[in-house]
Protein backbone atom coordinates (compact mmCIF):
# COMPACT_ATOMS: atom_id res chain seq x y z
CA UNK A 1 0.00 0.00 0.00
CA UNK A 2 1.55 3.11 -1.25
CA UNK A 3 1.07 6.52 0.85
CA UNK A 4 2.16 9.78 0.08
CA UNK A 5 2.16 13.47 1.40
CA UNK A 6 0.23 15.15 -0.93
CA UNK A 7 -1.55 18.48 -1.18
CA UNK A 8 -5.56 19.00 -1.74
CA UNK A 9 -4.99 19.88 -5.01
CA UNK A 10 -2.32 16.73 -5.92
CA UNK A 11 -4.69 14.72 -4.42
CA UNK A 12 -7.84 15.60 -6.43
CA UNK A 13 -5.19 15.44 -9.33
CA UNK A 14 -4.74 11.87 -8.31
CA UNK A 15 -8.44 11.16 -7.64
CA UNK A 16 -9.37 12.21 -11.02
CA UNK A 17 -6.22 9.70 -12.40
CA UNK A 18 -7.87 6.95 -10.34
CA UNK A 19 -11.19 7.54 -11.39
CA UNK A 20 -10.33 7.25 -15.17
CA UNK A 21 -11.08 11.16 -16.34
CA UNK A 22 -10.04 11.45 -19.62
CA UNK A 23 -10.31 14.96 -20.50
CA UNK A 24 -9.62 17.55 -18.05
CA UNK A 25 -10.09 21.53 -19.09
CA UNK A 26 -9.49 24.71 -16.84
CA UNK A 27 -8.05 28.11 -15.93
CA UNK A 28 -5.45 28.65 -13.93
CA UNK A 29 -6.52 30.80 -10.46
CA UNK A 30 -5.28 30.25 -7.32
CA UNK A 31 -6.06 28.28 -5.20
CA UNK A 32 -7.00 25.55 -7.76
CA UNK A 33 -4.40 25.65 -10.49
CA UNK A 34 -2.05 22.77 -9.15
CA UNK A 35 -4.94 20.33 -10.29
CA UNK A 36 -4.08 20.49 -14.05
CA UNK A 37 -0.54 20.63 -13.72
CA UNK A 38 -0.10 17.75 -11.56
CA UNK A 39 -2.49 16.41 -13.45
CA UNK A 40 -0.58 16.88 -17.03
CA UNK A 41 1.94 14.38 -15.84
CA UNK A 42 -0.54 11.68 -16.75
CA UNK A 43 -0.76 12.52 -19.99
CA UNK A 44 -0.53 9.18 -21.35
CA UNK A 45 -4.30 8.27 -19.59
CA UNK A 46 -5.24 11.73 -19.50
CA UNK A 47 -5.54 14.85 -22.22
CA UNK A 48 -5.61 18.08 -19.97
CA UNK A 49 -5.53 21.85 -21.78
CA UNK A 50 -5.58 25.40 -20.45
CA UNK A 51 -8.38 26.81 -21.58
CA UNK A 52 -8.89 30.28 -22.79
CA UNK A 53 -11.35 30.73 -19.67
CA UNK A 54 -13.63 28.76 -17.51
CA UNK A 55 -16.62 28.73 -19.78
CA UNK A 56 -14.67 27.30 -22.41
CA UNK A 57 -12.89 24.97 -19.85
CA UNK A 58 -16.81 23.85 -18.62
CA UNK A 59 -17.84 23.30 -22.07
CA UNK A 60 -14.89 21.02 -23.09
CA UNK A 61 -15.28 18.87 -20.32
CA UNK A 62 -19.35 19.24 -20.90
CA UNK A 63 -18.37 17.44 -24.57
CA UNK A 64 -16.09 14.88 -23.28
CA UNK A 65 -18.99 13.74 -20.41
CA UNK A 66 -21.55 13.50 -23.22
CA UNK A 67 -19.82 11.71 -25.82
CA UNK A 68 -19.16 9.07 -22.65
CA UNK A 69 -15.99 10.41 -21.26
CA UNK A 70 -15.32 10.63 -17.70
CA UNK A 71 -13.99 14.32 -17.18
CA UNK A 72 -13.68 17.42 -15.24
CA UNK A 73 -13.26 21.20 -15.29
CA UNK A 74 -11.13 23.15 -12.55
CA UNK A 75 -11.33 26.98 -11.59
CA UNK A 76 -11.12 28.71 -8.45
CA UNK A 77 -14.34 30.52 -7.13
CA UNK A 78 -14.92 33.18 -9.63
CA UNK A 79 -13.86 30.98 -12.46
CA UNK A 80 -17.57 29.76 -11.52
CA UNK A 81 -19.05 32.83 -12.24
CA UNK A 82 -17.97 32.63 -15.60
CA UNK A 83 -18.94 29.37 -16.40
CA UNK A 84 -22.38 29.77 -14.61
CA UNK A 85 -24.04 29.92 -18.13
CA UNK A 86 -23.37 26.63 -19.33
CA UNK A 87 -23.42 25.20 -15.86
CA UNK A 88 -27.40 26.19 -15.03
CA UNK A 89 -28.36 24.52 -18.56
CA UNK A 90 -25.85 20.91 -18.04
CA UNK A 91 -27.66 20.74 -14.46
CA UNK A 92 -30.82 20.25 -16.13
CA UNK A 93 -29.26 18.30 -19.40
CA UNK A 94 -27.40 15.80 -16.59
CA UNK A 95 -23.74 14.09 -17.42
CA UNK A 96 -23.79 10.39 -19.26
CA UNK A 97 -19.40 10.27 -18.66
CA UNK A 98 -18.87 11.36 -15.02
CA UNK A 99 -18.57 14.96 -14.98
CA UNK A 100 -17.06 16.82 -11.75
CA UNK A 101 -16.24 20.67 -11.34
CA UNK A 102 -13.28 21.30 -8.93
CA UNK A 103 -14.20 24.53 -7.61
CA UNK A 104 -11.66 26.33 -4.92
CA UNK A 105 -12.72 28.85 -3.12
CA UNK A 106 -10.67 31.12 -1.13
CA UNK A 107 -11.96 32.60 2.64
CA UNK A 108 -10.00 35.34 3.26
CA UNK A 109 -9.48 36.41 -0.26
CA UNK A 110 -5.76 35.01 -0.55
CA UNK A 111 -5.54 36.52 -3.77
CA UNK A 112 -8.87 37.02 -4.88
CA UNK A 113 -10.80 40.29 -5.48
CA UNK A 114 -13.59 38.89 -3.61
CA UNK A 115 -14.74 35.76 -1.07
CA UNK A 116 -17.97 34.35 -2.10
CA UNK A 117 -19.38 30.92 -1.46
CA UNK A 118 -19.54 28.84 -3.99
CA UNK A 119 -22.70 26.00 -2.22
CA UNK A 120 -24.96 28.40 -3.23
CA UNK A 121 -24.24 27.70 -6.96
CA UNK A 122 -24.71 24.03 -5.88
CA UNK A 123 -28.28 25.04 -4.69
CA UNK A 124 -29.06 27.35 -7.50
CA UNK A 125 -28.20 24.46 -10.18
CA UNK A 126 -29.45 21.86 -7.67
CA UNK A 127 -26.41 20.05 -8.30
CA UNK A 128 -24.83 17.78 -5.54
CA UNK A 129 -21.85 19.14 -3.75
CA UNK A 130 -18.94 17.26 -1.84
CA UNK A 131 -16.65 19.17 0.70
CA UNK A 132 -13.38 17.51 1.26
CA UNK A 133 -11.64 18.34 5.06
CA UNK A 134 -8.19 16.51 3.83
CA UNK A 135 -5.80 15.47 1.43
CA UNK A 136 -7.12 11.38 1.59
CA UNK A 137 -10.66 12.54 1.47
CA UNK A 138 -10.11 15.11 -1.74
CA UNK A 139 -8.48 12.02 -3.12
CA UNK A 140 -11.54 9.57 -2.54
CA UNK A 141 -14.49 12.25 -3.01
CA UNK A 142 -13.30 13.45 -6.65
CA UNK A 143 -13.89 9.39 -7.24
CA UNK A 144 -17.26 9.14 -5.09
CA UNK A 145 -18.47 12.35 -7.36
CA UNK A 146 -17.38 10.90 -10.16
CA UNK A 147 -19.79 7.78 -9.48
CA UNK A 148 -22.59 9.98 -7.88
CA UNK A 149 -22.80 11.38 -11.66
CA UNK A 150 -22.79 8.90 -13.52
CA UNK A 151 -25.63 7.17 -10.71
CA UNK A 152 -27.86 10.18 -11.29
CA UNK A 153 -26.68 11.75 -14.38
CA UNK A 154 -25.81 14.79 -12.79
CA UNK A 155 -22.83 17.17 -12.87
CA UNK A 156 -21.17 17.98 -9.19
CA UNK A 157 -19.27 20.36 -7.46
CA UNK A 158 -16.28 19.53 -5.58
CA UNK A 159 -15.54 22.07 -3.26
CA UNK A 160 -12.27 22.88 -1.42
CA UNK A 161 -10.71 26.06 -0.29
CA UNK A 162 -7.17 27.51 0.23
CA UNK A 163 -6.38 25.91 3.67
CA UNK A 164 -7.29 22.41 2.13
CA UNK A 165 -5.94 23.03 -1.36
CA UNK A 166 -2.69 24.15 -0.49
CA UNK A 167 -2.01 21.93 2.90
CA UNK A 168 -0.63 18.41 2.89
CA UNK A 169 -1.39 14.94 4.26
CA UNK A 170 -0.86 11.52 3.92
CA UNK A 171 -2.18 10.08 1.09
CA UNK A 172 -3.09 6.21 0.59
CA UNK A 173 -2.55 6.16 -3.48
CA UNK A 174 -4.61 3.32 -5.46
CA UNK A 175 -4.82 1.82 -8.98
CA UNK A 176 -6.37 3.71 -12.02
CA UNK A 177 -9.45 2.18 -13.09
CA UNK A 178 -11.29 2.87 -15.96
CA UNK A 179 -14.61 2.77 -16.94
CA UNK A 180 -14.20 0.76 -20.19
CA UNK A 181 -16.94 2.81 -21.36
CA UNK A 182 -17.14 3.60 -25.44
CA UNK A 183 -17.14 6.65 -26.57
CA UNK A 184 -19.69 7.84 -28.86
CA UNK A 185 -22.23 10.17 -28.43
CA UNK A 186 -25.69 8.94 -28.97
CA UNK A 187 -27.90 11.48 -31.03
CA UNK A 188 -31.21 12.26 -28.73
CA UNK A 189 -32.67 16.06 -28.83
CA UNK A 190 -34.88 15.66 -26.10
CA UNK A 191 -32.25 14.62 -24.12
CA UNK A 192 -29.13 17.05 -25.30
CA UNK A 193 -31.05 20.28 -26.98
CA UNK A 194 -32.13 22.65 -24.55
CA UNK A 195 -34.52 24.27 -26.62
CA UNK A 196 -38.20 25.06 -24.90
CA UNK A 197 -39.54 21.85 -25.99
CA UNK A 198 -37.41 19.59 -24.48
CA UNK A 199 -35.74 22.27 -21.81
CA UNK A 200 -39.14 22.50 -19.83
CA UNK A 201 -38.85 18.68 -19.45
CA UNK A 202 -34.74 18.46 -18.43
CA UNK A 203 -35.87 20.82 -15.72
CA UNK A 204 -38.06 18.46 -14.35
CA UNK A 205 -35.79 16.10 -13.97
CA UNK A 206 -33.42 18.06 -12.34
CA UNK A 207 -35.79 18.61 -9.84
CA UNK A 208 -37.23 15.72 -9.20
CA UNK A 209 -33.60 14.37 -8.70
CA UNK A 210 -33.03 15.96 -6.05
CA UNK A 211 -34.75 14.09 -3.26
CA UNK A 212 -32.99 11.22 -4.85
CA UNK A 213 -30.02 13.02 -3.95
CA UNK A 214 -30.59 14.16 -0.55
CA UNK A 215 -31.86 10.44 0.42
CA UNK A 216 -28.48 9.14 -1.06
CA UNK A 217 -26.89 12.10 0.81
CA UNK A 218 -28.75 10.69 4.01
CA UNK A 219 -27.02 6.83 4.12
CA UNK A 220 -23.89 8.06 2.31
CA UNK A 221 -20.47 7.02 4.76
CA UNK A 222 -19.11 10.54 3.60
CA UNK A 223 -21.64 12.23 6.29
CA UNK A 224 -21.30 10.48 9.76
CA UNK A 225 -22.46 11.31 13.41
CA UNK A 226 -19.18 10.82 15.80
CA UNK A 227 -21.18 10.55 19.32
CA UNK A 228 -19.27 11.63 21.83
CA UNK A 229 -20.75 14.29 24.82
CA UNK A 230 -23.66 15.36 23.82
CA UNK A 231 -24.13 18.74 25.70
CA UNK A 232 -23.06 20.59 22.47
CA UNK A 233 -23.02 18.80 18.93
CA UNK A 234 -21.46 20.81 16.36
CA UNK A 235 -22.51 20.74 11.97
CA UNK A 236 -19.38 21.49 9.65
CA UNK A 237 -18.23 20.51 6.33
CA UNK A 238 -14.51 20.89 4.83
CA UNK A 239 -11.57 22.30 6.80
CA UNK A 240 -13.92 23.81 9.43
CA UNK A 241 -14.05 19.95 10.78
CA UNK A 242 -10.49 19.58 11.24
CA UNK A 243 -10.62 22.69 13.47
CA UNK A 244 -13.50 21.83 15.25
CA UNK A 245 -11.99 18.20 16.62
CA UNK A 246 -8.81 20.59 17.37
CA UNK A 247 -10.91 23.27 19.86
CA UNK A 248 -13.50 20.97 20.78
CA UNK A 249 -12.52 17.31 20.54
CA UNK A 250 -14.97 15.87 23.47
CA UNK A 251 -18.00 17.00 22.09
CA UNK A 252 -20.22 15.30 19.40
CA UNK A 253 -20.23 16.15 15.84
CA UNK A 254 -22.01 15.86 12.30
CA UNK A 255 -19.77 15.51 9.71
CA UNK A 256 -20.43 16.35 6.00
CA UNK A 257 -18.76 15.30 2.75
CA UNK A 258 -21.73 15.45 0.66
CA UNK A 259 -22.54 19.06 1.77
CA UNK A 260 -25.89 19.55 -1.08
CA UNK A 261 -28.78 18.17 -1.04
CA UNK A 262 -28.86 18.07 2.64
CA UNK A 263 -29.23 15.24 4.52
CA UNK A 264 -32.57 16.30 6.30
CA UNK A 265 -32.80 12.78 7.85
CA UNK A 266 -29.19 12.68 9.60
CA UNK A 267 -29.22 16.43 10.83
CA UNK A 268 -32.68 15.25 12.81
CA UNK A 269 -31.48 12.46 13.93
CA UNK A 270 -28.65 14.18 15.30
CA UNK A 271 -29.96 17.58 16.37
CA UNK A 272 -32.74 14.99 18.56
CA UNK A 273 -29.45 13.69 20.37
CA UNK A 274 -27.49 16.42 21.21
CA UNK A 275 -28.55 19.19 24.13
CA UNK A 276 -27.51 22.44 21.92
CA UNK A 277 -26.61 22.09 17.84
CA UNK A 278 -23.96 24.67 16.58
CA UNK A 279 -23.34 25.02 12.73
CA UNK A 280 -19.33 26.00 12.63
CA UNK A 281 -18.66 27.23 8.74
CA UNK A 282 -16.88 29.54 6.40
CA UNK A 283 -18.38 32.60 4.62
CA UNK A 284 -21.98 32.28 4.47
CA UNK A 285 -25.00 30.97 6.87
CA UNK A 286 -25.43 28.31 4.46
CA UNK A 287 -25.95 25.54 6.14
CA UNK A 288 -27.38 27.22 9.49
CA UNK A 289 -29.95 28.77 7.72
CA UNK A 290 -31.16 25.33 6.27
CA UNK A 291 -31.07 23.81 9.92
CA UNK A 292 -33.37 26.44 11.45
CA UNK A 293 -35.52 25.94 8.52
CA UNK A 294 -35.94 22.24 9.75
CA UNK A 295 -37.27 23.86 12.89
CA UNK A 296 -34.25 22.85 14.50
CA UNK A 297 -33.00 25.33 17.29
CA UNK A 298 -29.52 26.18 17.14
CA UNK A 299 -26.32 28.39 17.46
CA UNK A 300 -24.11 29.58 14.44
CA UNK A 301 -23.17 32.95 12.94
CA UNK A 302 -23.62 34.46 16.87
CA UNK A 303 -19.85 33.36 17.38
CA UNK A 304 -18.09 33.03 14.29
CA UNK A 305 -17.52 35.34 11.76
CA UNK A 306 -19.30 35.80 7.94
CA UNK A 307 -15.75 36.77 6.84
CA UNK A 308 -12.60 35.86 6.42
CA UNK A 309 -11.00 32.61 6.69
CA UNK A 310 -12.21 30.57 10.30
CA UNK A 311 -9.23 28.92 12.27
CA UNK A 312 -8.06 27.25 15.91
CA UNK A 313 -7.42 30.81 16.90
CA UNK A 314 -10.88 31.81 16.41
CA UNK A 315 -12.75 29.09 17.53
CA UNK A 316 -10.65 28.96 20.78
CA UNK A 317 -12.06 32.49 21.29
CA UNK A 318 -15.35 31.37 20.31
CA UNK A 319 -15.01 28.55 23.06
CA UNK A 320 -14.72 30.77 25.57
CA UNK A 321 -17.50 32.86 24.57
CA UNK A 322 -19.77 29.85 24.73
CA UNK A 323 -18.30 29.06 28.07
CA UNK A 324 -18.71 32.30 29.27
CA UNK A 325 -15.03 32.94 30.20
CA UNK A 326 -11.83 35.17 29.40
CA UNK A 327 -10.23 33.93 26.03
CA UNK A 328 -6.82 31.41 27.08
CA UNK A 329 -4.62 30.17 24.88
CA UNK A 330 -4.78 26.31 25.22
CA UNK A 331 -1.94 24.00 25.08
CA UNK A 332 -0.43 23.12 21.59
CA UNK A 333 -1.86 26.48 20.45
CA UNK A 334 0.91 28.94 19.83
CA UNK A 335 0.20 32.32 20.92
CA UNK A 336 1.02 34.82 18.16
CA UNK A 337 3.86 37.61 18.43
CA UNK A 338 3.14 41.31 18.65
CA UNK A 339 4.18 42.42 14.87
CA UNK A 340 2.87 46.00 15.40
CA UNK A 341 6.25 47.67 15.40
CA UNK A 342 7.36 45.79 12.38
CA UNK A 343 7.57 47.97 9.56
CA UNK A 344 5.33 47.39 6.97
CA UNK A 345 5.98 45.54 3.53
CA UNK A 346 3.47 46.05 1.13
CA UNK A 347 3.34 43.59 -2.38
CA UNK A 348 5.20 45.15 -4.88
CA UNK A 349 5.87 44.51 -8.52
CA UNK A 350 9.32 42.68 -8.97
CA UNK A 351 12.34 44.08 -9.84
CA UNK A 352 12.74 43.98 -13.38
CA UNK A 353 9.25 43.63 -14.25
CA UNK A 354 8.31 45.27 -17.45
CA UNK A 355 5.05 46.65 -15.95
CA UNK A 356 6.77 49.12 -14.19
CA UNK A 357 8.28 51.09 -16.97
CA UNK A 358 4.55 51.06 -18.68
CA UNK A 359 3.18 52.41 -15.04
CA UNK A 360 5.66 55.01 -15.32
CA UNK A 361 5.05 55.94 -18.56
CA UNK A 362 1.27 56.02 -17.72
CA UNK A 363 1.42 58.40 -14.81
CA UNK A 364 2.86 61.22 -16.40
CA UNK A 365 -0.95 61.78 -18.16
CA UNK A 366 -3.65 63.06 -16.40
CA UNK A 367 -6.29 59.85 -17.13
CA UNK A 368 -8.56 57.66 -15.74
CA UNK A 369 -7.30 53.86 -16.05
CA UNK A 370 -9.66 51.17 -15.60
CA UNK A 371 -7.58 48.18 -14.55
CA UNK A 372 -7.93 44.48 -14.20
CA UNK A 373 -7.16 41.06 -12.78
CA UNK A 374 -3.25 40.18 -12.34
CA UNK A 375 -0.19 40.70 -10.79
CA UNK A 376 0.09 44.41 -12.54
CA UNK A 377 -2.71 45.70 -10.30
CA UNK A 378 -0.09 46.15 -8.35
CA UNK A 379 0.51 49.68 -10.24
CA UNK A 380 -2.93 50.63 -7.89
CA UNK A 381 -0.28 51.04 -4.92
CA UNK A 382 2.01 54.10 -4.53
CA UNK A 383 4.44 55.02 -5.92
CA UNK A 384 2.52 54.53 -9.35
CA UNK A 385 -0.08 55.33 -8.50
CA UNK A 386 -1.77 54.41 -11.75
CA UNK A 387 -4.81 52.59 -11.41
CA UNK A 388 -8.12 53.87 -10.43
CA UNK A 389 -10.94 50.54 -10.55
CA UNK A 390 -10.20 46.86 -11.12
CA UNK A 391 -13.40 44.33 -11.18
CA UNK A 392 -13.36 41.09 -12.98
CA UNK A 393 -11.57 39.88 -16.02
CA UNK A 394 -12.23 41.72 -18.89
CA UNK A 395 -13.56 44.35 -17.20
CA UNK A 396 -10.39 46.52 -17.83
CA UNK A 397 -11.10 46.70 -21.49
CA UNK A 398 -15.26 47.42 -21.05
CA UNK A 399 -15.43 49.93 -18.49
CA UNK A 400 -12.99 51.87 -20.23
CA UNK A 401 -16.04 51.87 -23.31
CA UNK A 402 -18.38 52.12 -20.61
CA UNK A 403 -17.21 55.67 -19.04
CA UNK A 404 -16.36 57.02 -22.63
CA UNK A 405 -19.53 56.37 -23.71
CA UNK A 406 -21.27 58.05 -20.64
CA UNK A 407 -19.55 61.16 -20.94
CA UNK A 408 -16.63 61.14 -18.90
CA UNK A 409 -14.29 64.19 -19.94
CA UNK A 410 -10.91 62.80 -19.11
CA UNK A 411 -9.65 60.48 -21.95
CA UNK A 412 -9.97 56.64 -20.38
CA UNK A 413 -6.97 54.41 -20.18
CA UNK A 414 -7.88 50.04 -19.82
CA UNK A 415 -5.18 47.49 -19.20
CA UNK A 416 -5.38 44.10 -18.99
CA UNK A 417 -2.88 41.32 -18.60
CA UNK A 418 -2.06 39.01 -21.81
CA UNK A 419 -3.74 36.10 -20.28
CA UNK A 420 -6.60 37.78 -19.35
CA UNK A 421 -7.23 39.58 -23.02
CA UNK A 422 -7.43 36.11 -24.36
CA UNK A 423 -9.91 34.79 -21.09
CA UNK A 424 -12.40 37.68 -21.46
CA UNK A 425 -10.75 41.01 -23.11
CA UNK A 426 -11.03 39.88 -26.87
CA UNK A 427 -15.15 40.55 -26.99
CA UNK A 428 -14.72 44.09 -24.94
CA UNK A 429 -12.31 44.83 -27.80
CA UNK A 430 -14.80 43.69 -30.17
CA UNK A 431 -17.10 45.93 -28.54
CA UNK A 432 -15.09 49.03 -28.75
CA UNK A 433 -14.50 48.93 -32.33
CA UNK A 434 -17.79 47.88 -33.51
CA UNK A 435 -19.63 50.71 -31.05
CA UNK A 436 -17.20 53.01 -32.42
CA UNK A 437 -15.34 53.69 -29.49
CA UNK A 438 -12.74 56.64 -28.37
CA UNK A 439 -10.43 55.09 -25.64
CA UNK A 440 -6.89 53.46 -25.17
CA UNK A 441 -6.35 49.67 -24.09
CA UNK A 442 -3.28 48.47 -23.33
CA UNK A 443 -2.18 44.93 -23.26
CA UNK A 444 0.48 44.37 -20.30
CA UNK A 445 1.81 41.66 -22.26
CA UNK A 446 4.79 39.55 -20.49
CA UNK A 447 4.36 35.96 -22.34
CA UNK A 448 2.59 33.97 -19.78
CA UNK A 449 -0.04 33.64 -16.92
CA UNK A 450 1.83 35.86 -14.34
CA UNK A 451 0.33 35.86 -11.46
CA UNK A 452 -0.57 32.29 -10.79
CA UNK A 453 2.52 30.85 -11.50
CA UNK A 454 3.57 30.70 -15.14
CA UNK A 455 1.46 29.15 -16.81
CA UNK A 456 0.55 28.83 -20.49
CA UNK A 457 -2.24 30.41 -23.13
CA UNK A 458 -3.11 31.05 -26.21
CA UNK A 459 -0.14 33.94 -27.11
CA UNK A 460 2.58 31.77 -25.49
CA UNK A 461 2.81 29.22 -28.23
CA UNK A 462 2.72 26.22 -25.88
CA UNK A 463 0.55 23.66 -24.26
CA UNK A 464 -0.29 22.38 -21.24
CA UNK A 465 0.74 18.94 -22.46
CA UNK A 466 4.12 21.30 -23.40
CA UNK A 467 3.51 20.33 -27.23
CA UNK A 468 4.46 23.53 -29.46
CA UNK A 469 1.53 25.09 -30.71
CA UNK A 470 -0.10 28.15 -32.73
CA UNK A 471 0.88 31.53 -31.13
CA UNK A 472 -2.28 33.81 -31.18
CA UNK A 473 -1.31 37.35 -32.05
CA UNK A 474 -2.69 39.99 -29.90
CA UNK A 475 -2.12 42.84 -32.36
CA UNK A 476 -3.37 40.35 -35.25
CA UNK A 477 -6.68 40.17 -32.61
CA UNK A 478 -6.88 44.07 -32.33
CA UNK A 479 -6.99 44.76 -35.73
CA UNK A 480 -9.90 42.14 -36.37
CA UNK A 481 -11.90 43.72 -34.10
CA UNK A 482 -11.62 47.27 -35.99
CA UNK A 483 -9.31 48.85 -33.74
CA UNK A 484 -8.14 51.80 -36.13
CA UNK A 485 -4.47 51.94 -34.21
CA UNK A 486 -2.62 48.93 -33.09
CA UNK A 487 1.24 49.79 -32.28
CA UNK A 488 3.70 48.05 -30.04
CA UNK A 489 5.94 49.49 -27.37
CA UNK A 490 8.81 48.66 -25.05
CA UNK A 491 8.05 49.32 -21.54
CA UNK A 492 11.46 49.67 -21.03
CA UNK A 493 12.53 52.04 -23.70
CA UNK A 494 10.39 54.83 -21.49
CA UNK A 495 10.76 57.65 -24.38
CA UNK A 496 9.59 55.91 -26.90
CA UNK A 497 6.44 54.64 -24.75
CA UNK A 498 5.47 58.10 -23.60
CA UNK A 499 5.63 58.93 -27.09
CA UNK A 500 3.52 56.11 -28.05
CA UNK A 501 0.82 56.48 -25.22
CA UNK A 502 0.90 60.03 -25.95
CA UNK A 503 0.05 60.03 -29.47
CA UNK A 504 -3.13 57.76 -28.56
CA UNK A 505 -4.65 60.00 -25.47
CA UNK A 506 -4.32 62.94 -28.03
CA UNK A 507 -5.92 60.84 -30.77
CA UNK A 508 -9.51 60.75 -31.65
CA UNK A 509 -9.95 57.19 -32.50
CA UNK A 510 -9.48 54.32 -30.57
CA UNK A 511 -6.20 52.76 -30.42
CA UNK A 512 -4.49 49.29 -28.94
CA UNK A 513 -1.25 49.40 -27.28
CA UNK A 514 0.56 46.35 -26.42
CA UNK A 515 3.38 46.50 -24.17
CA UNK A 516 5.61 44.07 -24.99
CA UNK A 517 7.95 41.93 -22.87
CA UNK A 518 8.64 38.73 -21.13
CA UNK A 519 8.17 38.44 -17.22
CA UNK A 520 11.84 38.02 -16.26
CA UNK A 521 11.19 35.40 -13.38
CA UNK A 522 9.89 33.35 -15.95
CA UNK A 523 12.79 33.74 -17.97
CA UNK A 524 14.97 33.32 -15.05
CA UNK A 525 17.85 35.45 -16.57
CA UNK A 526 18.68 39.52 -15.77
CA UNK A 527 17.69 42.12 -18.19
CA UNK A 528 21.30 43.57 -18.37
CA UNK A 529 23.81 44.19 -16.27
CA UNK A 530 22.98 45.49 -12.69
CA UNK A 531 23.24 49.28 -11.68
CA UNK A 532 24.59 51.80 -8.80
CA UNK A 533 24.41 54.94 -7.67
CA UNK A 534 27.32 57.49 -7.70
CA UNK A 535 26.98 59.42 -4.72
CA UNK A 536 28.91 62.52 -6.37
CA UNK A 537 26.07 63.12 -8.93
CA UNK A 538 22.88 61.94 -6.43
CA UNK A 539 20.81 65.19 -5.72
CA UNK A 540 18.19 63.23 -4.12
CA UNK A 541 15.35 64.83 -6.15
CA UNK A 542 13.60 61.18 -5.43
CA UNK A 543 12.81 60.60 -9.18
CA UNK A 544 14.04 57.16 -8.91
CA UNK A 545 12.42 56.50 -6.32
CA UNK A 546 8.72 57.03 -8.12
CA UNK A 547 9.00 54.03 -9.77
CA UNK A 548 8.82 51.41 -6.84
CA UNK A 549 11.64 49.11 -7.57
CA UNK A 550 12.32 46.67 -4.87
CA UNK A 551 16.36 46.99 -5.57
CA UNK A 552 16.13 50.85 -4.69
CA UNK A 553 17.06 51.17 -1.18
CA UNK A 554 17.30 53.71 1.04
CA UNK A 555 15.12 55.76 2.91
CA UNK A 556 15.96 58.98 4.80
CA UNK A 557 19.48 58.91 2.88
CA UNK A 558 20.99 58.50 -0.77
CA UNK A 559 19.59 55.61 -2.33
CA UNK A 560 21.66 53.00 -3.28
CA UNK A 561 21.07 50.14 -5.09
CA UNK A 562 20.63 46.16 -4.13
CA UNK A 563 22.91 44.44 -6.67
CA UNK A 564 21.48 40.82 -5.46
CA UNK A 565 17.63 42.32 -6.10
CA UNK A 566 19.08 44.62 -9.52
CA UNK A 567 17.78 42.84 -13.10
CA UNK A 568 19.28 44.96 -14.61
CA UNK A 569 16.19 46.65 -16.68
CA UNK A 570 18.10 50.25 -16.54
CA UNK A 571 14.74 52.21 -15.73
CA UNK A 572 16.52 53.98 -12.89
CA UNK A 573 18.89 55.18 -15.15
CA UNK A 574 16.02 56.25 -17.45
CA UNK A 575 14.74 58.71 -15.17
CA UNK A 576 17.45 59.72 -13.51
CA UNK A 577 18.10 63.66 -14.71
CA UNK A 578 21.81 64.11 -13.36
CA UNK A 579 23.21 60.87 -14.49
CA UNK A 580 24.37 59.75 -11.10
CA UNK A 581 22.56 56.15 -12.07
CA UNK A 582 25.61 53.96 -13.52
CA UNK A 583 26.57 50.37 -14.65
CA UNK A 584 27.82 48.53 -12.09
CA UNK A 585 31.16 47.34 -13.12
CA UNK A 586 32.78 45.65 -9.85
CA UNK A 587 29.14 43.61 -9.50
CA UNK A 588 28.89 43.02 -13.52
CA UNK A 589 33.05 41.26 -13.43
CA UNK A 590 31.91 39.61 -10.44
CA UNK A 591 28.51 38.16 -12.56
CA UNK A 592 30.76 37.52 -15.70
CA UNK A 593 34.65 36.67 -14.89
CA UNK A 594 37.07 36.56 -17.34
CA UNK A 595 38.36 33.38 -18.53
Amino acid sequence: MVKQLLSGNEAIARGAYEAGCKVAAGYPGTPSTEILEVLSEFKDEVYCEWSPNEKVAFEVAVGASLAGARAIATMKHVGLNVAADPLMTFANMGAIGGFVACVADDPGMHSSQNEQDTRHFARFAKVPLLEPADSQEAKDFLILAMEISEQFLTPVILRTTTRVSHSRSVVTLGERHDPKRIIGFQKDPSRFVAIPQFGRLMRDRAVERLPKLASAADVSPVNRIEWRDRKWGFIAAGITYQYIREVFPEFSMLKLGWAYPFPDRLLREFAEGVEMVIVVEELDDFLEEHVRSLGIDCLGKEFVPRTGELSVTQLLAARSKLEGRPLQVSLGVVEQPDLSDLPARPPVLCSGCPHRGLYYALSKFDVVVTGDIGCYSLGTLKPLDSMDTLLCMGAGISMAHGMQKAGEPKKIVGIVGDSTFFHSGITGLLDIGYNRGNVVIIVVDNRTTAMTGHQEHPGTGKTLMDQDTFQASIEAFGRACGIPNVVTIDPYDLEKAMAAIAEAIESDQSWLIVSSRPCPLHERKRLGPPREIDESFCKECGSCFRLGCPALEGGEEKPSVNPLLCAGCGLCQQVCKFGAVKINQETLSSLHPKP
